[in-house]
């Protein structure tokens, strides 16, 4: 049987217009993620990841070329549908978390189930719980997110991300804010949540993190410029060795 296609692009371009200047973030770039894989996206500032990431996150539309995601044709959405899609397909993971300060880690993973419309989520604080406990959280459920560490609210947001299970998990410089060891703590919770069988994309700027990938792919100018599959991946354990050793 096929493995089923997560993402798909078909020369998709983006062209940003500045009065008379054209600025071509991405041209013709064709990428396919099946179900189960843990892709990680490198590339320097001003190389297309953070577009193309908005891309396939539908927060925004190519100039040219299609995208499919989970099957869906999205070029001819409505904002409605772009809207309803992020919500149901789409598990976003951000550098800053975006949670909600003030309010307990339960209600900030409850929050994608209350905004769903489909009627698919009878039950949002036992599915917010469950989510919590996959991440590792159990004893902070009630905590409020001030009242958690940068580790301890990323993880919050992961199980956000998690917990309408969506056909993919976008994870933009999720490690970014984090110190190295917390860094590998969440990178090693992306390996146990993707052997689960969760489609993982993440765009970040540490080598040593996209190690913990499948497969890296990297973008320069707009295209992709590799596309490799990592033969000897970084566990836990190796990367808290070299981080020892840096260390002396």
């Amino acid at each position: 049987m096929a493995i089923k296609k997560v993402i798909e692009t078909k020369k998709v371009s983006r062209v940003f217009k500045n009065g008379e200047i054209e600025v071509h973030a991405l041209t013709d770039v064709d990428l396919v993620i099946k179900e189960g894989e843990f892709v990680a996206i490198m590339g320097a500032s001003g190389s297309g990841k953070s577009t193309y990431l908005n891309i396939l996150g539908c927060l925004d539309l190519p100039t040219s070329g299609e995208y499919f995601l989970d099957g869906i044709y999205v070029n001819t959405l409505t904002k409605n549908q772009l809207a309803d899609i992020r919500n149901q397909k789409i598990g976003f993971i951000f550098q800053n978390y975006n949670l909600l300060s003030r309010t307990t880690a339960l209600e900030n993973v409850e929050l994608p189930l209350v905004y769903d419309r489909t009627g698919r989520f009878p039950n949002p604080k036992e599915m917010a719980k469950n989510a919590l406990i996959q991440v590792g959280l159990k004893d902070r459920i009630h905590h409020k997110t001030n009242e958690l560490s940068g580790g301890q609210q990323q993880r919050v947001a992961i199980a956000r991300a998690l917990v309408n299970d969506p056909a993919i998990i976008l994870a933009d410089e999720a490690t970014g804010n984090l110190d190295s060891k917390t860094s590998i703590d969440i990178a090693d919770l992306f390996v146990r949540l993707n052997d689960k069988g969760k489609t993982i994309l993440m765009i970040t700027h540490e080598p040593e993190i996209a190690q913990f990938a499948k497969r890296i792919i990297i973008f320069r100018d707009g295209y992709i410029l590799s596309d490799e599959t990592i033969e000897n991946r970084s566990t836990k354990e190796s990367a808290l060795r070299d981080l020892e050793l840096t260390a002396k």
